[in-house]
């Protein structure tokens, strides 16, 4: 239960970011199917996030330092674009055209998924 939540979360962020920025888009017909596309897309980026972003972070140990976290910014903004190139692998109508859509959107999806996360206690996704 606790993984389907953090799905829904991370599809909500993204059906956000692509409402707010021009570089971002989901091109499937119907409502129906662009709900199952940002799920579907949602999976994908956090699979990449889970296994990525943690190697990255070690790797890039000195970048982080040395900016004081904004290299994290570049990192998931780079991730998003992996993930466009993915579902675009995939045959998934979800595209991210260049990096500034990916790096704002990467802020946003950050936001949204924190803002929506706090309204979902921890004692709630135990089930």
């Amino acid at each position: 239960m606790k993984i389907l939540i953090r799905v829904v979360i991370s599809a909500v962020a993204l059906w956000v970011a692509q409402a707010l920025l021009d570089g971002i888009e989901v091109t499937a017909g119907s409502t129906g199917k662009r709900a199952l596309t940002l799920l579907a897309v949602a999976v994908i980026f956090g699979v990449v996030n889970a296994v990525l972003k943690p190697v990255i972070q070690v790797l890039g140990c000195a970048f982080y330092i040395l900016t004081l976290g904004l290299f994290a910014l570049v990192v998931n903004a780079a991730l998003l674009m992996l993930t466009s190139w993915l579902a675009e692998e995939m045959n998934l109508p979800f595209h991210v055209d260049w990096f500034w859509p990916a790096f704002w959107g990467a802020i946003i999806i950050g936001v949204v998924s924190w803002l929506l996360n706090l309204f979902v206690a921890e004692n709630r996704l135990e089930d």
